[in-house]
């Protein structure tokens, strides 16, 4: 890709992300159905300068805020959830160059982003003791570069990537970033990813065997831990926008159904399905549920903005907060809305061909990327004792 648009502010870059949402609705269930990658809508992503969005604003960048970014995930979601979570990690990974780039790393990768070149991840591994228990190395050569060694699995954007951010030990067990090329000799990125949901998203295995780094290329994630921090809310808002958009865009599916394919049931006593009081009744719950997610996601971005602007140990543990309270409410509205879909449309809504289960699979799927209930625990202390949550990516 030789370049891209150069979006200018908040106000385009939400007018860019729901014009390319409501393109990218269309042929989301059979993208879904046939599992076709979504290699075209990507480039269009890139090229549409949506992806350089938080660039900040002394390297050429819109620099939106967090409130922007998460509204950008959700209208992308609520189209499809997969092409939704593709460029995640992306953002995340540019937040951790604004975090602890150095000025020639960040005038470098912020470049490339602003040309529409994307961040995939590689981060997750199987088989460790838990989810923090990275093994994947970082060993220093006498040249002072590093060769990358490990496996990778959930790699979700890896496949599409011009750069995959690797997490990585170095020999005195810090964690670190590596920056490294897609064509890297000894990556090999693998398509084998075979979940419920989400399955366009190419979330496989990468493997790294002896792949060189030169010292440049690697970026002191550790130090972003030792003080008052934003990278897990920032990365956990967006997927509290992604289960968002998700419950948004099944209820709007429904009633599209319902509208326009449903019967009444015979006992109602109605011409059509959408007079039935006790169908209206159950959309309202769901207009409810969604409402609520929406308003809490609204809510944890503007704390996010606000500790963007006065970083302190309490104004990041309230962003933190508000975050998980968001994700843990729109987590809960994307299943159960996903499933009530049925419920509502009836027995013909439960076609394969119609494709409507993606909504719930992708849900489901997506969810599990973190659990809730350690989310509410979070919530609980803090309410209750004042205890600020932990320092970590996943909060």
């Amino acid at each position: 890709m030789s370049g891209a648009y150069v979006i200018a502010d908040d106000t385009e870059a939400l007018a860019v992300a729901a014009e390319l949402a409501a393109d990218f609705r269309t042929g989301a269930a059979e993208r879904d159905a046939r599992r076709r990658l979504p290699d075209a809508e990507l480039e269009r992503l890139s090229a549409s300068g949506l992806l350089a969005v938080t660039v900040p604003a002394d390297h050429g960048g819109a620099d939106v805020r967090a409130a922007t970014l998460a509204e950008i995930f959700r209208l992308l979601a609520a189209a499809d959830a997969s092409l939704a979570q593709i460029p995640q990690s992306h953002f995340v990974y540019v937040n951790v160059l604004r975090r602890q780039g150095t000025d020639e790393q960040q005038k470098f990768f912020f470049g490339e982003v602003l040309r529409g070149k994307r961040f995939g991840n590689a981060q997750s591994e199987a088989g460790t003791r838990h989810v923090q228990d990275i093994r994947t190395r970082l060993a220093r050569r006498p040249d002072g570069s590093y060769l990358l060694d490990g496996v990778k699995h959930y790699s979700t954007g890896a496949l599409f990537a011009h750069w995959i951010p690797v997490l990585a030990r170095t020999e005195d067990d810090n964690l670190h970033v590596a920056y490294v090329p897609r064509d890297a000799p000894g990556l090999t990125v693998v398509d084998d990813w075979d979940g419920m949901g989400q399955r366009t998203t190419a979330g496989g295995t990468v493997r790294l065997e002896s792949v060189p780094v030169p010292a440049h290329r690697i970026v002191p994630h550790h130090l972003t831990f030792r003080g008052p921090q934003l990278h897990g809310a920032l990365a956990q808002l967006l997927h509290a926008a992604i289960d968002a958009g998700i419950a948004f865009g099944a209820l709007a599916e429904a009633v599209e159904f319902v509208r326009t394919k449903s019967r009444p049931w015979f006992e109602s006593g109605f011409g059509t399905a959408a007079e039935d009081p006790l169908l209206i009744q159950r959309f309202g719950e769901l207009a409810i549920r969604v409402r609520a997610a929406d308003a809490l996601l609204a809510a944890a971005a503007r704390s996010v903005d606000a500790a963007r602007a006065d970083l302190t140990d309490d104004s990041a543990a309230e962003a933190s907060i508000a975050v998980a309270a968001a994700k843990v409410t729109a987590a809960e509205a994307a299943v159960d809305i996903g499933s009530a879909l049925f419920e509502v449309s009836g027995t013909r809504s439960a076609l394969d061909s119609l494709g409507l289960h993606r909504h719930w699979r992708d849900a489901r799927t997506h969810t599990l990327h973190d659990p809730s209930r350690w989310k509410v625990q979070h919530i609980g202390r803090h309410v209750l004792n004042g205890t600020r949550p932990p320092r970590h990516g996943l909060l």
